[in-house]
């Protein structure tokens, strides 16, 4: 058995990011942003009123002088003249700030009676209520890559110029569920059947991390059947085998991937739930093999399966991201491997379920985190510090 952090460098040393794609911003939510965006131009591109109100050039002026309005500077639509001493420009938030106008005095501190413009005693307070040209960004500023785009994200592409981005491609990750004893949810059940679950539920998990999940049809206890579930598997980045990973004499997937030219990394982790897990390179895919237990399969994919979705996505490599929080019931001490144990989160910290058994898909459904506790670990009371992965 290998230590998660050594499997998960395994992992990642297997992990060649998948190619990129042009996609319009309109369709780069969630995407992993592939090459830089360069700003186009200055943005602002002018010195703009920040203020509904007028443009004048301050020089000279004190509360209850008269100007004369000379013109009007809308968003879109500029005053193309100069502002010389004693006159005003209506301006409108947004605007370009006229030549010669050096402060937006706000319209609520001025009267104005025809073109004629009386500026009140806080109408010269306070800055100069004007954006200058490049405040937000340069020319040549970038958006840099990789990242998962945000809304904020693709809103400064927008405002950089660019109308479309290169994104790495979708990875495709095929799944296979494993054993004579899965049906389908929904279909005729036998009295020894069960109905899969692990494998929608990692589904689930890998599309909201924006891969293209292919579900393929179960594989039976057989070595032609999964033979014919790997031929399925053609053309995915990624294939996930859900059960079968042991050594049991059902347990065929390492033996059948081994046929198939896979060069297997690890098979085994010191952790729980979780310890039947190998993964590897077949035919220039990844391929991983995850317990059948639905909750060992679910804990390693948040593990394992979505770090490796990000490397293959182009993002840096790591491992799950974990918080720091405090327990609010004790743990006792844990053997010698790393235990991943549900829990909630409340107000008064972590409190793990009493039950940790890796059929319970009840607890998971009701867990706000795992709780990462080191292998021999002594122990802990009621205040002490834990990491654990937020679910």
């Amino acid at each position: 058995m290998i230590s998660v952090a050594a499997a998960l460098d395994r992992l990642f040393a297997l992990a060649r990011p998948v190619g990129v794609e042009q996609v319009p911003l309109s369709g780069s939510l969630g995407r992993v942003l592939a090459a830089d965006v360069v700003a186009a131009r200055d943005q602002p591109p002018f010195a703009a009123s920040a203020m509904d109100g007028y443009a004048l050039d301050l020089t000279g002026l004190a509360a209850g002088a008269v100007l004369t309005v000379v013109g009007e500077s809308a968003a879109g639509c500029r005053f193309s003249g100069t502002v010389e001493p004693g006159q005003a420009v209506r301006i409108f938030t947004g605007a370009p700030v006229p030549s010669g106008a050096t402060h937006v005095a706000l319209q609520e501190n001025v009267t104005r009676n025809g073109n004629r413009l009386m500026l009140g005693p806080d109408a010269l307070l306070g800055g100069p209520n004007i954006r200058p040209a490049g405040g937000d960004f340069r020319a040549g500023a970038r958006l840099t890559a990789p990242r998962i785009l945000r809304p904020a994200d693709i809103a400064l592409a927008a405002a950089m110029g660019a109308g479309s981005l290169t994104v790495t491609r979708p990875v495709v990750v095929a799944l296979i569920a494993t054993g004579d004893e899965l049906i389908p949810p929904g279909e005729p059940i036998g009295p020894d059947q069960i109905y899969t679950s692990n494998s929608y539920g990692l589904q689930a998990m890998v599309q909201a991390a924006g891969a293209v999940a292919r579900l393929l049809p179960i594989a039976g206890d057989s070595v032609a059947s999964l033979q014919f579930a790997f031929a399925l598997a053609r053309g995915a980045d990624l294939v996930v085998t859900i059960g079968g990973a042991s050594v049991g004499d059902h347990d065929l997937v390492a033996r059948v991937a081994t046929d198939r030219g896979a060069d297997l990394a690890f098979h085994k982790v010191a952790m729980r739930p979780g310890k039947p897990l190998m993964a590897g390179q077949m035919g220039g895919q990844v391929m991983v093999g995850l317990p059948g237990n639905p909750v060992s399969a679910m804990v390693c994919g948040q593990v394992f399966l979505l770090p490796l979705i990000r490397a293959l996505q182009g993002m840096p490599a790591g491992p799950a991201p974990r918080v720091n929080g405090r327990l609010a019931s004790p743990l006792p001490p844990n053997g010698p491997r790393e235990h991943y144990l549900r829990a909630r989160l409340g107000p008064d910290g972590l409190t793990p379920f009493d039950r940790q058994d890796s059929s319970l898909l009840t607890l998971l459904a009701t867990a706000d985190a795992l709780i990462v506790q080191p292998a021999d670990d002594p122990g802990r009371a009621p205040g002490d510090s834990m990491d654990y992965i937020p679910l």
